[in-house]
């Protein structure tokens, strides 16, 4: 009984034998992936090169054509059931909403305010009462450092108040697990340091997460583990401190060098 929990616990997300075309490219390439739970995972490499379809995979938003993905043992989705019925996608929609997704460009609803954009989905799709969903989203928003920005619209927000706003209404739903696509990309780089504060309080609280990001300094201080992917596959996986620091792979050190930080030391 031991072995079957650890396997499990080893294998909370599982995408197996995973590969999705688009037309003629070959997005992801037979990819085998797992996450164990409380793990975070950074995902690196250039762009084109199968992150965020990688990502958006792990919650079925981009189906691919061979593979399956499941979820605490869960089956997500299989290349067997890529035309859902009806009660297959409530039973996805379902599991969905154990999975936050933050993406980049924010993605939140410009014509309610932070508290109900945090409300609305609780409303409809937990089901929670107003009062509940509300308690819930004063909490989320205080947390995220947005206490006092509560009833402000979204235009009057800043790009990294934005952000924090969307992890904040995708924690509200109680994910067990969080799918980040390069969720600082589109800020300003002094608004940086405000989303990637958050995503560390959630790292050091236990939440499994996956995070596409070009942020390295921040992957070599939070990631249990970074996956290097190339031509959609993960070419290279491990430590922080030994990925980045002692790459196996000519590719990973030319990807480094490019960055510039061929002497790179994480913390």
């Amino acid at each position: 009984m031991m072995v079957e929990e650890t396997k499990k616990e080893d294998h909370f997300l599982q995408l197996k034998d995973i590969t999705t075309t688009f037309g003629s490219i070959v997005a992801l390439n037979n990819v085998n992936f797992s996450v164990k739970k409380g793990e975070v995972v950074c995902l690196i490499g250039p762009s084109g090169c199968g992150k965020s379809t990688l990502l958006r995979t792990a919650n079925w938003l981009t189906p691919p054509d061979k593979g399956s993905v499941s979820l605490d043992g869960v089956l997500v989705g299989s290349e067997s059931n890529k035309n859902m019925s009806l009660n297959e996608m409530k039973v996805l929609n379902g599991i969905r909403a154990k999975m936050g997704m933050v993406f980049q460009q924010f993605n939140v609803w410009p014509h309610l305010d932070a508290l109900e954009n945090v409300v609305r989905a609780q409303l409809v799709v937990a089901k929670r009462s107003r009062k509940e969903a509300e308690e819930k989203a004063t909490k989320m928003l205080f947390d995220v450092g947005l206490g006092e920005k509560i009833h402000d619209w979204p235009d009057n927000l800043s790009g990294g108040q934005k952000q924090r706003l969307g992890i904040a209404r995708a924690l509200a739903m109680d994910p067990v697990l969080m799918l980040l696509d390069e969720p600082t990309s589109a800020l300003d780089p002094e608004l940086v340091s405000e989303v990637l504060n958050v995503l560390k309080r959630l790292a050091n609280e236990g939440m499994t997460m996956i995070i596409v990001t070009h942020e390295l300094g921040f992957a070599s201080q939070v990631a249990d583990r970074v996956a290097f992917m190339e031509d959609g596959k993960i070419i290279e996986e491990g430590p922080p401190n030994v990925i980045l620091k002692s790459p196996k792979t000519q590719r990973l050190r030319l990807f480094l060098d490019k960055l510039n930080i061929t002497s790179f030391t994480p913390s």
